[in-house]
């Protein structure tokens, strides 16, 4: 029997996600049942077929009596704007995916469950550590996720991204600091011309004429899921006008010296074929493009490796921040799934 996924917020990574599902091995455990989307259903049912970014949907897509139909299967379709307006508990509904970006704090998450959500996975960070039972890198931390949980955030794109690689070089070689700078796609909160879209007023601004510096929380993200870097590494975002597939640019003082070739050798054999299967590594000739529509979390670029005076090093990692992020998001959801049907869960029961 699959395990029953409910969606609120239906933009652009709650269509990834459907997306990501259909093309996974893990449609056979898995199964969306419902979204709440405040967007009326034929707008919705054309934009799961059409998207400029990943390409047509393979499949069939359909919108008839209230329901997206997808393959055949009937999706229930509702349009609330606040999380207690849905009946979670009439779907039946096994775990939902918090896809709207909208609700961060604990009291506002609760909200869900109250509702009939008998568990919450969200699609970025809580605003602290305290509002959600577990933050989840899966590859990283994955398997300290017990089952009882009811409110999982899956961190971020970003730390996705980095807190694998940070982890990688902090165990060989120790860091003592470190510095990121995220050169992010634009996303769907700043205006294609200059508007009155934001009270941050660099986000006023066009995303498609100007490189923008925008805040990012990185750096606590890091801390959470690498507490041992806590105070030890600092981070910066801009975003770049690209619609999709982004980079971390990493600055790292070790605390031994390393080469350039021993750092890239470190970095290729944890990755390709090593422990993290969530990681690759490249390095050929490489532009964003070449990495649209890739499920794995991060990308070493070795050919942009740089080491000066032996301890500072500078390494280069892409992602593309919509599609490797709802993979990950999909396996937390399986392996959640999972950890319930075992007996790690008293009973066994969902």
């Amino acid at each position: 029997m699959s395990f029953r996924i409910a969606l609120n917020g239906y933009g652009r990574i709650g269509r990834c996600f459907l997306r990501a599902l259909h093309e996974s091995p893990l449609r056979e455990q898995l199964a969306i049942v419902a979204i709440n989307e405040p967007a009326d259903l034929e707008r919705m049912a054309y934009l799961t077929r059409f998207d400029s970014t990943h390409g047509p949907f393979a499949g069939t897509v359909e919108s008839r009596d209230g329901s997206l139909i997808v393959d055949g299967a009937a999706i229930d379709v509702s349009h609330a704007c606040r999380a207690a307006d849905v009946d979670w508990s009439a779907l039946g509904v096994d775990l939902l995916v918090e896809a709207s970006g909208r609700y961060r704090y604990r009291h506002e998450l609760d909200e869900f469950l109250a509702a009939g959500c008998p568990r919450v996975l969200l699609s970025h960070p809580g605003n602290s550590a305290a509002d959600v039972d577990h933050t989840i890198v899966y590859g990283m931390n994955h398997e300290s996720l017990g089952g009882e949980e009811r409110i999982v955030s899956a961190a971020s794109c970003t730390t996705n991204a980095i807190v694998p690689i940070l982890a990688i070089l902090d165990e060989a070689f120790g860091i003592e600091h470190a510095l990121t700078t995220t050169l992010h796609s634009v996303m769907n909160d700043q205006p294609l011309i200059d508007g009155y879209h934001h009270t941050d007023l660099r986000m006023t601004r066009s995303a498609m004429q100007s490189m923008i510096p925008v805040d990012t929380g990185l750096a606590v993200g890091v801390a959470r899921l690498l507490p041992r870097l806590a105070g030890r590494i600092e981070a910066k975002a801009i975003r770049v006008p690209v619609p999709n597939v982004s980079a971390i640019d990493l600055v790292a003082t070790l605390s031994r010296g390393a080469a350039r070739e021993e750092i890239n050798a470190l970095l290729r054999r944890a990755t390709n074929g090593g422990v993290h299967h969530h990681l690759a590594y490249v390095d050929h000739p490489s532009a964003s493009i070449d990495f649209n529509h890739c499920r794995f979390s991060a990308i070493v670029d070795g050919s942009q490796t740089r080491v000066s005076g032996e301890r500072l090093v500078n390494v280069l990692v892409w992602f593309d921040n919509e599609w490797a992020f709802v993979n990950r998001m999909l396996e937390i959801a399986a392996f959640w799934a999972q950890r319930l049907a075992g007996p790690s869960l008293v009973g066994g029961k969902r």
